[in-house]
C-alpha cells in the first residue's frame, strides 16, 4: 500500500520535473530573437517593482531644477546615455537593437511617467540583465540628477 502512494506521489513529481526540463532545455537566451509576452510581461512587472523599491531608499538631495542643471545633464547625457538611447532619447540606436529588453525611447509615456527618484536611481544603479549600466562609480550624484532633469525634458514637446 505505501509502495503504491508512493508512486501515485512519484509519477506526477517526476513529470513536473520532465516538463521544467524540458522548458529549460528549449528556454533560448540568445539576445537576437524578441522575447515572448510572458517573458517581456513578467520582466518589465519585476523591473518596476525593483525600482520602485530602490527609489524609495534614494537618500541624494536633489540639487536645483534650473536650466543650467538641464543643460548640464543635457552634456552628460550625450557622453553616457546617446550612445544606447539616441541623441533625442528615442533610441534605440543600433546598439540598443541588440539588447533584450530593447533600450527604452526615454519619450515615451512610461518612462516619463517614472518619477524623478526612480529615475535617479536607474541611472545611478542599472539594472541587472539588461544592457542599462550603473553610472553611479564614474558619475556625482548632482551629474545623475541633472540627467534626470534632462530626461525630462525629452518627454515634452519642442515649442
Amino acid at each position: 500500500m505505501l509502495r503504491k502512494r508512493s508512486l501515485v506521489i512519484l509519477i506526477p513529481v517526476l513529470a513536473i520535473i520532465g516538463a521544467i526540463a524540458c522548458a529549460f532545455a528549449s528556454f533560448n537566451i540568445a539576445a537576437l530573437p524578441q522575447p515572448g509576452r510572458a517573458e517581456i510581461w513578467i520582466a518589465s512587472h519585476l523591473r518596476e517593482w525593483y525600482v520602485s523599491r530602490g527609489a524609495a531608499r534614494v537618500t541624494a538631495k536633489p540639487p536645483p531644477h534650473d536650466t543650467s542643471a538641464v543643460s548640464a545633464g543635457d552634456g552628460t547625457y550625450g557622453m553616457a546615455c546617446a550612445f544606447c538611447h539616441g541623441k533625442d532619447g528615442g533610441g534605440p540606436t543600433n546598439i540598443g537593437k541588440a539588447m533584450h529588453p530593447r533600450v527604452e525611447d526615454l519619450r515615451s509615456r512610461r518612462v516619463q511617467k517614472m518619477s524623478d527618484r526612480e529615475m535617479f536611481w536607474v541611472v545611478k544603479n542599472g539594472i541587472r540583465f539588461t544592457g542599462m549600466p550603473g553610472f553611479g562609480h564614474s558619475l556625482s550624484d548632482d551629474e545623475i540628477w541633472q540627467v534626470t532633469y534632462y530626461v525630462r525634458t525629452l518627454g515634452k514637446p519642442s515649442s
